[in-house]
C-alpha cells in the first residue's frame, strides 16, 4: 500500500512540468510577500487590497483582502473610460454647435448667437494634436459669423451648458480641491479644460505676492488675494477656493520667491467664459453686440428669464477626436475632467440621467448586466478624486476582465499607460521585466496609492490586476516603491 501511494505521488509529480511548479512557487512567494507587507509597521494601521486574475479563465493568481472596499484614487478612471467605451464605442465623437436664433436683415441679427455644448471635455484644449485651441476656435467662429454678413447683433452670445445637471461637482469632493485645476467640474459646455492661470509676482519672504493677471482674462470675477511669498524653490502652495455658483475667487497660500509664478485654477462657469470670449472677439472686429454674454448656469443662478428659441440655424459644428483617443488622453495624463465627462456623457445619452448620481446608478446597471459582482462597490465620482470612493480589488479586476470581451477592448487597452515607457508610469519599474509588459493606471490621493491594469504572464496569458494601499504609514516606507516591487514581482508569475 505504501509503495502504491509513493507511485501515485511520483506520477502526479511527473505530470507537473518544471515551469508549472516554478509558477506555483512564485505565486506562493508573492502571496507570502503581500501578507508579510500587511503585517509591517508600514501597513499596521492601514489596509491593502490585491487581486490578480486571468482575463480568460476563472484562475486567480493572488488575492489579499480582495473583497474589502478601499479608495481607488485615479485607478477609478479605468472604470469610467471602460463604461463610456463599452456603451458609446471607441468612434463616438462629441459635437459642439454654433447656432443663431432670429433673423438676419440689413446686416443685423435680431436674435442671439448660441453655443450649444455636448459635454466635450477636450473642446479648445491644447493637449490633443491637430485640435484647435480655444483662441483658434473663437477666431474661427468669429470669421464664420462675419461671413454671414452680420455687423450688429440685437441680442447676445448665449452659451448653453444644460446637457448636464447644473450641480456639476460631485457631492463628496473636498473644498480645497474644487477651485484648483484638477478639481474642475464637468459641465455641459467645457472649454480649455476649464483651466486658467493666476499669475503672481512674489515679494520679500512672507510679503504679499501680487496677483498680476489671470490667463485667460476673467474680468467678471472678483479676486481676493491672500497669497504670500515663501522661500525660493518651495513650489506651488496655493489653494484657490471657488464653486460654480460663486462670482469670487479666493486665493490663499504661498508662492516661491523669484520670478512670476503661475498657479492653475478651474473656471467656475466655462460656458460663461466661452460666451464672453466669443463676444469679445466679435466686438474686436467691429460687430456690435447689444446685450451682455450669458450662460445657462447664470440664468439659473441669478433667477433670470431666458427664453430658449424653438428654432435655430446652424453656423458651425465642431467635432471632437474619437472617444478612444480622448480615453488615452484621460488615462495617460490622469485628467479628472475627462473621466467625469465620460461618466455623465454615457449616462445622458443612455437615458440614465444627466447628473453624477444618475450616472453612477447607470454605471452599476451596465456592469451588473454583464455579470460583474459589485458587492463593495460604492463610488461617488468618475475620476477618483473623492476620498469617499470605495471599491474592492475584485470589483476592479472583474470589470477589467469583463472589458476583455467588449468590441472596444483594444482601444481601452491602448488607452492605459505602459510601465517604464509612457504616461504617469513612465518612470516606474525601470530595468525590470515589467517595462513594456504592464499596462497600468496609477492612482494617488492623500493616504492612497494604487495601480490597476493588465500584464502578460510568463505563459503568454493576459492577466488583470488591482493593487490598492490605504492609510499606510509613510514614516516606515514608500507606497510607490512597495507597489513598484509588487509590479516587478507580478510579471514573473
Amino acid at each position: 500500500m505504501k509503495l502504491f501511494l509513493l507511485s501515485i505521488f511520483h506520477v502526479l509529480t511527473l505530470s507537473k512540468t518544471p515551469d508549472s511548479l516554478d509558477n506555483k512557487a512564485k505565486q506562493v512567494q508573492f502571496q507570502k510577500y503581500v501578507e508579510g507587507l500587511a503585517n509591517t509597521p508600514f501597513m499596521a494601521n492601514g489596509m491593502m487590497g490585491i487581486s490578480i486574475k486571468s482575463v480568460t479563465t476563472n484562475k486567480v493568481l493572488v488575492s489579499h483582502n480582495a473583497q474589502k472596499s478601499l479608495a481607488p484614487a485615479s485607478t477609478l478612471k479605468l472604470i469610467s473610460s471602460a463604461t463610456a467605451l463599452s456603451t458609446l464605442g471607441e468612434n463616438y465623437t462629441y459635437t459642439t454647435q454654433l447656432n443663431y436664433s432670429g433673423q438676419i436683415a440689413d446686416s443685423v441679427l435680431t436674435g442671439d448667437i448660441i453655443i450649444k455644448g455636448s459635454g466635450d471635455p477636450s473642446l479648445g484644449s491644447w493637449r490633443i494634436e491637430k485640435q484647435m485651441d480655444y483662441k483658434t476656435l473663437f477666431d474661427t467662429w468669429t470669421q464664420k459669423i462675419k461671413i454671414l454678413g452680420i455687423k450688429e447683433i440685437k441680442g447676445r452670445v448665449f452659451a448653453d451648458a444644460s446637457l448636464f445637471e447644473e450641480n456639476v461637482l460631485p457631492d463628496t469632493w473636498i473644498w480645497t480641491d474644487m477651485g484648483n485645476y484638477y478639481g474642475a467640474g464637468a459641465y455641459g459646455l467645457n472649454i480649455h479644460e476649464n483651466l486658467y492661470y493666476a499669475v503672481f509676482k512674489p515679494s520679500q519672504y512672507l510679503g504679499e505676492a501680487t496677483l498680476v493677471k489671470t490667463i485667460p482674462d476673467l474680468p467678471y470675477y472678483q479676486k481676493i488675494n491672500k497669497v504670500l511669498t515663501d522661500k525660493p524653490k518651495t513650489g506651488d502652495q496655493v489653494n484657490i477656493y471657488s464653486t460654480p455658483y460663486q462670482d469670487i475667487l479666493v486665493m490663499q497660500g504661498f508662492v516661491p520667491a523669484g520670478d512670476t509664478f503661475a498657479v492653475k485654477g478651474s473656471i467656475p462657469d466655462p460656458a460663461l467664459f466661452a460666451a464672453y470670449s466669443l463676444q469679445k472677439k466679435l466686438e474686436e472686429i467691429g460687430i456690435k453686440v447689444q446685450d451682455n454674454p450669458l450662460s445657462s448656469l447664470e440664468v439659473s443662478k441669478k433667477k433670470m428669464t431666458y427664453q430658449k428659441p424653438l428654432q435655430t440655424m446652424n453656423i458651425a459644428v465642431y467635432t471632437s477626436p474619437p472617444l478612444g483617443e480622448l480615453s488615452k488622453a484621460c488615462n495617460y495624463q490622469s485628467i479628472n475632467l475627462y473621466a467625469e465627462a465620460f461618466l455623465k456623457t454615457f449616462s445622458a445619452i443612455s437615458s440614465f440621467g444627466n447628473s453624477t448620481k444618475d450616472a453612477i446608478k447607470g454605471l452599476k446597471q451596465i456592469w451588473q448586466s454583464k455579470g460583474v459582482n459589485l458587492s463593495g462597490f460604492n463610488i461617488k465620482d468618475g475620476s477618483g478624486l473623492s476620498p469617499s470612493n470605495g471599491i474592492t480589488a475584485d470589483n476592479m479586476t472583474d470589470i477589467l476582465k469583463a472589458m476583455y470581451s467588449e468590441k472596444s477592448f483594444k482601444a481601452f487597452y491602448e488607452s492605459i499607460p505602459v510601465v517604464g515607457e509612457s504616461g504617469t508610469v513612465a518612470h516606474l519599474g525601470k530595468k525590470s521585466k515589467a517595462v513594456g509588459n504592464v499596462r497600468a493606471k496609477s492612482g494617488s490621493i492623500e493616504g492612497v496609492r494604487a495601480y490597476a491594469g493588465y500584464f502578460t504572464a510568463k505563459n503568454g496569458e493576459l492577466m488583470c490586476f488591482s493593487f490598492m494601499l490605504n492609510k499606510y504609514n509613510s514614516d516606515f516606507g514608500s507606497a510607490t516603491k512597495e507597489l513598484e516591487k509588487l509590479i516587478t514581482m507580478m510579471v514573473e508569475l
